[in-house]
């Protein structure tokens, strides 16, 4: 079969299923059915040659037509508060992964932490025929009114803020919260500080009141002097952990609602020559890669990416306005961080 050459200095043309008719002695007809498989049957012989000439000559469906034609681009928009944080990093990942296993494509979108470009996500995403939307929100202030207006299903990770027209998709914060504040209890820590995100945030108020929960169950009152809200990033931890370090009555452990802040807070305590855990043992949440890394290695409550993927795509197929929430199970990974000798893993009991 002769393929069409480049030449240099113009553009090539597109093949078309003429092209593979052509190629294959058969009608466009019987090549659509072949690739579509259906909806009338080919004979064996005729769909090895259609084959063939579709190997030979290059041929690429246009996806742009079949999607008109179809009405689904098997494309998903995802918009994630800032991507260069691992959690959203190894989240979107996940998402990559179980959707590209159910032939899906994921279309990025960082909103850079601004409610404004984040609303422009969503409405380009809606504007591309983006089949279905996965969203973390920058707050709890989400306008999903496009994706409505649209008719896209949308799911809601990491921060369920129980939408009536969006599924959720996450762990139970206040119960992870509480996993870790009583694991520093069970190493005889009294004197336990929080930093967590800004109180408007519906995951750092969740973290927050297991926190509370923990102690008070535990007969402890919670000190208001030990508590810092601050951005779940590195420098709002490195910021929050350099202030407890220098009160008089300065904290026994420490727990922080999320690795990056953990992070930079690890970092506050070695320039304070505060020893992580002889003098305050550290317990945070999220599960990445990082945690294993730090020095020392970190505590830390892993969310269970693979599953939060898998429940979102199985969530993102559900028709639009469908309102569901699925909250998964979590695991307390123990490291060097709040005292314990050698790493571990205790599920969720």
């Amino acid at each position: 079969m002769d393929v069409p050459m480049r030449i240099a200095g113009q553009r090539q043309r597109r093949v078309t299923r003429a092209d593979v008719a052509r190629a294959a002695g058969t009608s466009t007809a019987v090549v659509s059915y072949v690739l579509n498989d259906g909806p009338r049957p080919v004979a064996q012989a005729t769909r090895r040659r259609v084959l063939e000439a579709v190997e030979a000559i290059g041929y690429r469906p246009d996806s742009i037509a079949r999607a008109l034609a179809s009405g689904a681009t098997r494309t998903l928009g995802l918009v994630v508060p800032d991507i260069a944080n691992p959690f959203f990093a190894a989240l979107a990942h996940a998402l990559e992964d179980e959707a590209s296993r159910h032939g899906l494509v994921f279309l990025l979108g960082d909103a850079a932490e601004h409610r404004e470009r984040q609303h422009e996500l969503i409405d380009s995403f809606v504007t591309r025929r983006v089949d279905g939307l996965v969203v973390v929100g920058v707050d709890d202030d989400l306008d999903l009114e496009p994706a409505r207006q649209a008719g896209l299903p949308v799911v809601v990770l990491d921060r369920i803020l129980g939408d009536a027209d969006a599924s959720a998709v996450g762990i139970d914060n206040q119960a992870a919260a509480g996993a870790a504040t009583e694991h520093l209890l069970e190493h005889g820590r009294r004197r336990i500080a929080l930093v967590t995100g800004p109180d408007w945030l519906p995951t750092a108020v969740a973290r927050e009141r297991g926190w509370r929960d923990a102690l008070e169950a535990a007969g402890l009152e919670p000190d208001p002097s030990l508590v810092r809200r601050t951005g779940f990033n590195r420098s709002g931890g490195y910021e929050a952990g350099t202030d407890l370090f220098r009160l008089e009555h300065a904290p026994d452990a420490v727990f922080v609602a999320s690795e990056q802040q953990a992070v930079g807070l690890l970092r506050a305590a070695h320039e304070a020559r505060t020893a992580v855990p002889d003098t305050v043992a550290v317990v945070a949440i999220d599960g990445t890669e990082a945690a294993e890394y730090c020095v020392p290695s970190l505590t830390t409550i892993a969310q269970p990416f693979d599953e939060l993927a898998r429940r979102a795509i199985e969530l993102v197929g559900q028709p639009a306005g469908t309102s569901r929430t699925a909250v998964c199970d979590f695991d307390l990974v123990l490291r060097s961080s709040c005292g314990c000798e050698s790493p571990q893993s205790r599920p969720r009991t």
